[in-house]
């Protein structure tokens, strides 16, 4: 065992430079892979988010649409209901065409 410590140091022999460089030169297409590659998946995440961004949009305003053509459905169903009234049909046809109810004599009844 204490010939072990002797034989490797704690201290690490400095590389040499031209080693450097030539591992340098060596991880520059990786990192550069990677660079890449972190661009990519950020532009795709911020495409992700602007597409999320636009459907939301779109969803709100189909919202809308639904709500007022729902209050517009309403509406008309009121309206419906008030021209269906019998005091309203029976003033109409008294007052705009003119029509009066029949006497005792008009009426027939089928037997």
């Amino acid at each position: 065992m204490a010939q072990a410590r002797t034989d490797f140091s704690k201290v690490a022999a400095p590389k040499r430079l031209e080693t450097m460089y030539a591992q340098r030169g060596e991880l520059f297409p990786y990192l550069l892979a990677v660079l890449v590659l972190l661009t990519l998946v950020s532009a795709f995440h911020v495409w992700s988010r602007v597409r999320v961004i636009d459907l939301n949009l779109e969803i709100a305003e189909a919202n809308r649409l639904l709500r007022e053509t729902q209050e517009e459905q309403n509406r008309l169903k009121l309206e419906v209901a008030s021209l269906k009234t019998p005091a309203r049909i029976e003033a109409v046809a008294k007052g705009e065409l003119g029509m009066a109810l029949p006497t005792d004599q008009q009426v027939v009844v089928v037997k």
